[in-house]
């Protein structure tokens, strides 16, 4: 059980993190990465203890209501985060909801959860091009005259603000990804020492500045431009809390990750041609078959692990 749950963090840290603070990160790449990490840090203290102590020990918001803890965990339990941390290394953004959940769900409950995060993908593409298409020639053009017109000050609190508000939606959406090999209700030692070793991990991946999963924003348009990533976040943020609000059913953050990041490349390449729209379709096309990988394995792994149990 401890075992899973270290395997899990790690491998969940490793992964979805930076596909919540890439652009945090690459925007603030001279600040000094503990200072980044106190913030993302401080953050994680209080809505992980404010989730403990509101759903009387149960840090997963509900998302595991209906997903109970198996009654006796097997060594092919702690496949899931193996192998998440193996496609990790080689910078391949896969969901870890479908990794690590689905070998504790029903089938019912797997069903609802892609439904959800594919209605995710489709909602955060239709949100992100709406809102680069009216914005984009004016905020993404670097020959725009109003291009570099903007107040450095306010456009950095605004991405602080923004990405504060994304990391919350993120956390509880994944706080299920991460805690279900534990029981659904935690003692404050239990809750204590998760909470440090998440902090350990959280300053590992600061320290290294993101690591391969990094890539995948930076190789997007402007992501290190300081209004582009408050833009990005913020969408994010808002995508997620929609969701959080719907139903407590987990869902893939990777899926609206990816697909605000769609949404946003088709419409900086359609308005401003800042490349060719097949290298588009191309970029688009390449991250959205990643993350089918990452559900695929997640299907197999399912079915290896009931016929072994």
């Amino acid at each position: 059980m401890i075992i899973g749950f270290l395997l899990a963090a790690y491998s969940v840290v490793g992964n979805d993190v930076i596909q919540t603070l890439g652009t945090f990160l690459a925007s603030n790449s001279r600040r000094p990465w503990w200072a980044l990490w106190l913030f993302a840090g401080l953050i994680l203290s209080v809505v992980m203890l404010y989730g403990w102590w509101a759903h009387n020990g149960d840090v997963s918001y509900g998302r595991l209501a209906n997903i109970p803890l198996p009654g006796q965990l097997s060594w092919w339990h702690i496949l899931p985060p193996l192998v998440l941390l193996a496609v990790t290394s080689y910078g391949v953004p896969v969901s870890t909801t479908f990794m690590v959940l689905s070998v504790f769900s029903s089938r019912q409950v797997i069903g609802e959860m892609v439904l959800k995060s594919v209605l995710g993908y489709g909602v955060a593409f239709i949100v992100a091009m709406a809102i680069y298409w009216a914005i984009a020639r004016r905020f993404e053009n670097r020959n725009h005259p109003e291009y570099e017109n903007i107040n450095p000050n306010f456009w950095m609190a605004a991405q602080w603000c923004a990405t504060g508000f994304l990391w919350s939606q993120w956390l509880i959406q994944d706080f299920a990804n991460i805690f279900v090999y534990l029981p659904r209700q935690l003692s404050l030692a239990q809750i204590l020492g998760a909470l440090g070793f998440l902090l350990i991990l959280l300053a590992v991946i600061f320290r290294m500045r993101g690591g391969k999963i990094q890539e995948i924003v930076e190789n997007k348009a402007n992501t290190e431009n300081l209004r582009s990533a408050t833009l990005i976040d913020l969408t994010y943020g808002v995508v997620l809390y929609f969701f959080t609000a719907i139903n407590p059913i987990p869902m893939s953050t990777t899926w609206t990750f990816v697909g605000i990041l769609a949404g946003r490349e088709y419409a900086i390449s359609l308005l401003l041609k800042n490349r060719k729209i097949s290298q588009t379709h191309n970029m688009v096309f390449g991250d959205l078959a990643r993350v089918n990988l990452g559900l695929a394995i997640s299907i197999v792994l399912a079915f290896i692990i009931r016929s072994l149990g």
